[in-house]
Protein backbone atom coordinates (compact mmCIF):
# COMPACT_ATOMS: atom_id res chain seq x y z
CA UNK A 1 0.00 0.00 0.00
CA UNK A 2 1.37 3.33 -1.02
CA UNK A 3 2.36 5.66 1.90
CA UNK A 4 -0.16 8.85 2.00
CA UNK A 5 3.05 11.29 1.54
CA UNK A 6 3.98 9.46 -1.40
CA UNK A 7 0.75 9.41 -2.78
CA UNK A 8 0.55 12.97 -2.25
CA UNK A 9 3.72 13.44 -3.86
CA UNK A 10 2.90 11.14 -6.90
CA UNK A 11 -0.38 13.22 -7.43
CA UNK A 12 2.02 16.48 -6.99
CA UNK A 13 4.40 15.26 -10.00
CA UNK A 14 1.35 14.40 -12.75
CA UNK A 15 -0.21 17.33 -11.93
CA UNK A 16 2.65 19.82 -12.54
CA UNK A 17 3.90 17.63 -15.77
CA UNK A 18 0.53 17.24 -16.87
CA UNK A 19 0.34 20.98 -16.52
CA UNK A 20 4.00 21.41 -18.36
CA UNK A 21 3.10 18.71 -20.97
CA UNK A 22 -0.21 20.87 -22.03
CA UNK A 23 2.15 24.53 -21.99
CA UNK A 24 5.01 23.27 -24.05
CA UNK A 25 6.22 20.51 -26.51
CA UNK A 26 7.20 17.30 -23.93
CA UNK A 27 10.42 17.16 -25.37
CA UNK A 28 11.24 20.98 -24.09
CA UNK A 29 9.89 19.61 -20.19
CA UNK A 30 13.19 18.56 -18.02
CA UNK A 31 12.95 16.41 -15.36
CA UNK A 32 14.08 19.79 -13.34
CA UNK A 33 11.54 21.59 -14.60
CA UNK A 34 8.56 19.10 -13.25
CA UNK A 35 10.29 18.43 -10.07
CA UNK A 36 10.38 22.39 -9.56
CA UNK A 37 6.61 22.41 -10.33
CA UNK A 38 5.61 20.07 -8.17
CA UNK A 39 7.54 21.33 -5.20
CA UNK A 40 9.48 17.68 -4.69
CA UNK A 41 13.26 17.19 -4.92
CA UNK A 42 14.78 15.34 -7.38
CA UNK A 43 15.71 12.12 -5.86
CA UNK A 44 11.76 12.18 -4.75
CA UNK A 45 11.25 12.43 -8.91
CA UNK A 46 13.57 10.04 -9.90
CA UNK A 47 12.67 7.62 -7.31
CA UNK A 48 9.05 6.91 -8.90
CA UNK A 49 9.43 7.99 -12.39
CA UNK A 50 13.33 7.54 -14.21
CA UNK A 51 12.63 9.78 -17.29
CA UNK A 52 10.23 12.15 -18.11
CA UNK A 53 8.50 9.45 -20.89
CA UNK A 54 7.63 7.61 -17.96
CA UNK A 55 5.49 10.45 -16.09
CA UNK A 56 3.68 10.78 -19.45
CA UNK A 57 3.18 7.12 -19.67
CA UNK A 58 1.45 7.29 -16.09
CA UNK A 59 -0.76 10.37 -17.39
CA UNK A 60 -1.68 8.20 -20.61
CA UNK A 61 -2.28 4.81 -18.35
CA UNK A 62 -5.81 6.01 -17.75
CA UNK A 63 -6.89 7.16 -20.74
CA UNK A 64 -5.22 4.23 -22.79
CA UNK A 65 -6.97 1.97 -20.36
CA UNK A 66 -10.70 3.35 -21.25
CA UNK A 67 -9.94 2.88 -24.56
CA UNK A 68 -8.68 -0.91 -24.43
CA UNK A 69 -11.94 -1.83 -22.36
CA UNK A 70 -14.37 -0.29 -24.63
CA UNK A 71 -11.96 -2.21 -27.00
CA UNK A 72 -12.33 -5.24 -25.60
CA UNK A 73 -15.67 -5.07 -24.20
CA UNK A 74 -17.48 -2.03 -25.62
CA UNK A 75 -20.17 -2.23 -28.08
CA UNK A 76 -19.44 -3.32 -32.16
CA UNK A 77 -18.13 -2.04 -34.31
CA UNK A 78 -15.01 -1.20 -31.37
CA UNK A 79 -15.83 -3.93 -29.00
CA UNK A 80 -16.65 -7.62 -30.22
CA UNK A 81 -19.10 -8.37 -32.43
CA UNK A 82 -18.36 -6.47 -35.86
CA UNK A 83 -16.40 -7.88 -38.82
CA UNK A 84 -12.55 -7.33 -39.07
CA UNK A 85 -12.63 -4.45 -41.21
CA UNK A 86 -15.54 -2.31 -39.47
CA UNK A 87 -13.20 -3.18 -35.88
CA UNK A 88 -10.36 -1.53 -37.43
CA UNK A 89 -12.16 1.64 -38.82
CA UNK A 90 -13.80 2.13 -35.14
CA UNK A 91 -10.15 1.44 -34.07
CA UNK A 92 -8.88 4.59 -36.08
CA UNK A 93 -11.43 6.56 -34.97
CA UNK A 94 -11.29 5.79 -31.30
CA UNK A 95 -7.24 6.17 -32.02
CA UNK A 96 -7.80 9.67 -33.56
CA UNK A 97 -9.87 10.69 -30.60
CA UNK A 98 -7.22 9.72 -28.30
CA UNK A 99 -4.46 11.40 -30.51
CA UNK A 100 -6.40 14.76 -30.56
CA UNK A 101 -7.17 14.94 -27.00
CA UNK A 102 -3.62 13.63 -25.69
CA UNK A 103 -1.45 14.21 -28.31
CA UNK A 104 1.39 15.78 -26.04
CA UNK A 105 1.32 13.21 -23.61
CA UNK A 106 2.04 10.68 -26.34
CA UNK A 107 4.49 13.17 -27.66
CA UNK A 108 6.10 12.53 -24.59
CA UNK A 109 6.03 8.98 -24.02
CA UNK A 110 6.31 7.16 -27.71
CA UNK A 111 9.36 8.76 -29.04
CA UNK A 112 10.96 6.72 -31.63
CA UNK A 113 11.68 3.12 -30.80
CA UNK A 114 10.13 3.66 -27.19
CA UNK A 115 7.04 4.06 -28.92
CA UNK A 116 7.31 -0.05 -29.42
CA UNK A 117 8.43 -1.03 -25.79
CA UNK A 118 4.97 0.92 -24.28
CA UNK A 119 2.26 -1.44 -22.96
CA UNK A 120 -0.39 0.61 -24.51
CA UNK A 121 1.31 -0.27 -28.55
CA UNK A 122 1.66 -3.45 -27.52
CA UNK A 123 -2.13 -3.91 -26.88
CA UNK A 124 -2.58 -2.16 -29.82
CA UNK A 125 -0.49 -4.02 -32.17
CA UNK A 126 -2.14 -7.17 -30.43
CA UNK A 127 -5.52 -6.02 -31.47
CA UNK A 128 -4.64 -4.62 -34.84
CA UNK A 129 -2.74 -8.76 -35.88
CA UNK A 130 -6.23 -10.00 -34.04
CA UNK A 131 -7.89 -8.48 -36.52
CA UNK A 132 -5.75 -9.11 -39.81
CA UNK A 133 -5.88 -12.92 -38.60
CA UNK A 134 -9.51 -12.78 -38.40
CA UNK A 135 -9.77 -11.91 -41.82
CA UNK A 136 -7.59 -14.28 -43.00
CA UNK A 137 -4.69 -11.64 -44.34
CA UNK A 138 -1.86 -12.60 -45.97
CA UNK A 139 1.55 -11.51 -44.65
CA UNK A 140 0.18 -10.64 -41.47
CA UNK A 141 3.00 -9.16 -39.58
CA UNK A 142 4.17 -7.36 -42.31
CA UNK A 143 0.81 -5.85 -41.97
CA UNK A 144 0.76 -4.84 -38.62
CA UNK A 145 3.04 -2.12 -38.08
CA UNK A 146 2.21 -0.77 -41.35
CA UNK A 147 -1.37 0.00 -40.10
CA UNK A 148 -0.13 1.43 -36.80
CA UNK A 149 2.25 3.80 -38.77
CA UNK A 150 -0.04 6.38 -39.43
CA UNK A 151 -0.80 6.63 -35.80
CA UNK A 152 2.20 7.19 -34.63
CA UNK A 153 2.56 10.39 -32.63
CA UNK A 154 4.72 12.13 -35.04
CA UNK A 155 2.70 11.46 -38.17
CA UNK A 156 -0.42 12.82 -36.31
CA UNK A 157 1.13 16.02 -35.04
CA UNK A 158 2.92 16.57 -38.51
CA UNK A 159 -0.09 16.49 -40.13
CA UNK A 160 -2.29 18.48 -37.78
CA UNK A 161 0.02 21.12 -36.90
CA UNK A 162 2.24 21.15 -40.82
CA UNK A 163 0.07 19.98 -43.24
CA UNK A 164 -2.99 21.93 -41.18
CA UNK A 165 -5.73 18.66 -41.58
CA UNK A 166 -8.44 18.06 -39.33
CA UNK A 167 -8.97 15.34 -37.33
CA UNK A 168 -11.87 14.38 -39.15
CA UNK A 169 -9.78 14.70 -42.49
CA UNK A 170 -7.67 11.91 -40.94
CA UNK A 171 -9.86 9.50 -39.81
CA UNK A 172 -11.57 10.01 -43.01
CA UNK A 173 -8.39 8.67 -44.48
CA UNK A 174 -7.56 6.20 -42.12
CA UNK A 175 -10.95 4.67 -43.11
CA UNK A 176 -9.64 3.64 -46.60
CA UNK A 177 -7.12 1.30 -44.45
CA UNK A 178 -10.05 -1.29 -43.40
CA UNK A 179 -10.66 -2.62 -46.92
CA UNK A 180 -7.75 -4.38 -46.86
CA UNK A 181 -9.19 -6.59 -44.04
CA UNK A 182 -12.34 -7.72 -46.58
Amino acid sequence: MERADAARNRARILTAAADLFAARPPHEVTMEDIARAAGVGRGTLYRRYPDRASIAVALLDEHERELQERMLRGAPPLGPGAAPADRLAAFYGAMVELLERHRHLVLGSEVGRSRFETGAYGFWRAHVRSLLLAAEVKEVEALVEILLAPLAPEVYTYQREERGLQPWQITEALLKLPALLR
